[in-house]
């Protein structure tokens, strides 16, 4: 087995899909209907195509509703009762379900970004080393989602993640050690977070 396919393997990926979707009049956002389908869906198969397994989605509003809707087939379904406290409890919850895995390293991403797809992921999970490796991808230079952990970082990375802050005290502590993965080419940003965004849905 060549060294890219043993490492793919070794890349667990998960889905950050609790959030209630307070500015959009608290529709959850996994509900949220993309091309035909909840936007839970698209996001769980960019990580499956892209190169993660497995794949671990992270859910909080109206979980049940989610799980009677969406077609999730294979993928590990994990609740956080604490997601109303915000991005960094799902982070955490996410990190802690990945415990005897063997994953060596956890590909975040967030479910209201539907023009991240699985070129971008495929190309994140590509920069996996090691277990210490800290990589994202990059538009025009800027850090952005997915953002790769390697496993000898989620114990600092849970201590840290409080609130709607997620990682981003730990990214911002570590940024010399972040390898950024130009995705400006294959992927859009935007973020689904309030009503006039509804139009970037297809």
């Amino acid at each position: 087995m060549d060294r890219t396919t043993d490492d793919s393997a070794q890349v667990a990926g998960i889905v950050l899909a609790a959030g209630g979707g307070r500015r959009l009049g608290g529709r959850p956002k996994a509900l949220l209907t993309h091309r035909g389908r909840p936007l839970v869906e698209h996001a769980a198969r960019a990580l499956r195509e892209g190169g993660c397994a497995p794949v671990h989605i992270v859910l909080g509003a109206a979980a049940e509703t989610v799980r009677a809707r969406a077609r999730l087939p294979g993928y590990v379904l994990v609740d956080n009762p604490d997601w109303e406290q915000g991005m960094g409890s799902s982070l955490r919850a996410g990190l802690g379900s990945l415990a005897g895995t063997g994953a060596r390293a956890a590909l975040i991403a967030l479910v209201d970004q539907p023009g991240i797809g699985a070129e971008a992921v495929a190309r994140v999970v590509a920069a996996y080393r090691s277990p210490s490796t800290l990589a994202a991808a990059a538009y025009g230079g800027e850090r952005g989602h997915p953002v790769l952990f390697g496993a000898d970082r989620w114990a600092d990375i849970t201590a840290s993640a409080e609130g709607d802050r997620g990682a981003r005290a730990y990214l911002r502590a570590h940024q010399s050690a972040i390898t950024l993965v130009d995705c400006s080419d294959i992927a859009r940003t935007d973020d689904i977070d309030t009503p006039e965004d509804l139009t970037l849905l297809e």
